[in-house]
């Protein structure tokens, strides 16, 4: 039956294979468990309704074990009186009520085999989803791990690429000789100022000298 393959895939999947294989592990084993709980909701329910059935055949077949040994006992009290047409007609029911109790024994033979598999099956996944809910935290930290681990390794392979580290040191040499052409410049400037300065107040004094060179010449 449908339901019964259903559980098998569920039963034989892997766990760590369907893991490796998602694009998004987390999301998956927690729909592989969710699966799981909806099959093994069903299987119950049908083991149920097989129980049910096996029982309701069970009392069918013992309906007509009595309808066979008591259409024998009046075919033995129809023999006893001599009644031989009865007797005959007494054996003709108990031969059909004979196969019928056969069919329904046959039939809750082959029913108890039906609920046995159910009962296999749903053990099978109790086990499996049992197994899936105790790994499931590990499994999804064991792939969060490996994930940051990854991010990791490609941080470092960055940073350890040469071209990035040329480009670098190519940035920083730019920047130190901005920094001293920047520099030079100021000194330069603040040396036009102080040779403004001193030449003025070499012209002061200059004229100070002269005045008073005239005054000492009484010019």
């Amino acid at each position: 039956m449908a339901l019964l393959e259903r559980v098998s895939t569920l039963v034989r999947a892997n766990l760590n294979d369907l893991i490796d294989k998602a694009e998004e592990p987390e999301k998956m084993i927690k729909q592989v468990i969710l699966d799981m709980q909806n099959q093994l909701l069903q299987v119950k329910t049908q083991v149920a309704i097989a129980i049910a059935d096996q029982h309701l055949l069970e009392k069918k077949r013992k309906e007509n074990d009595d309808k066979v040994a008591e259409w024998m006992r009046k075919a033995e009290l129809s023999v006893d009186k001599k009644a031989d047409d009865l007797a005959r007609a007494s054996l003709q029911r108990v031969e059909s009520y004979r196969e019928l109790s056969e069919n329904f024994a046959q039939q809750v033979a082959d029913q108890k085999a039906q609920v046995e598999n159910l009962k296999s099956a749903l053990r099978q996944l109790e086990q499996k989803l049992t197994e899936a809910q105790a790994k499931a935290d590990v499994l999804i930290a064991q792939h969060r791990r490996s994930r940051a681990v990854g991010k990791a390794s490609d941080a470092r392979l960055a940073i350890g690429d040469g071209s990035k580290a040329a480009a670098f040191d190519r940035m920083k040499r730019k920047v130190a000789r901005s920094e001293a052409v920047t520099q030079a410049k100021s000194e330069i400037a603040g040396d036009n100022i102080d040779d403004r300065l001193a030449a003025l107040e070499k012209e002061d004094r200059i004229e100070q000298l002269l005045a008073e060179l005239k005054g000492k010449r009484g010019a």
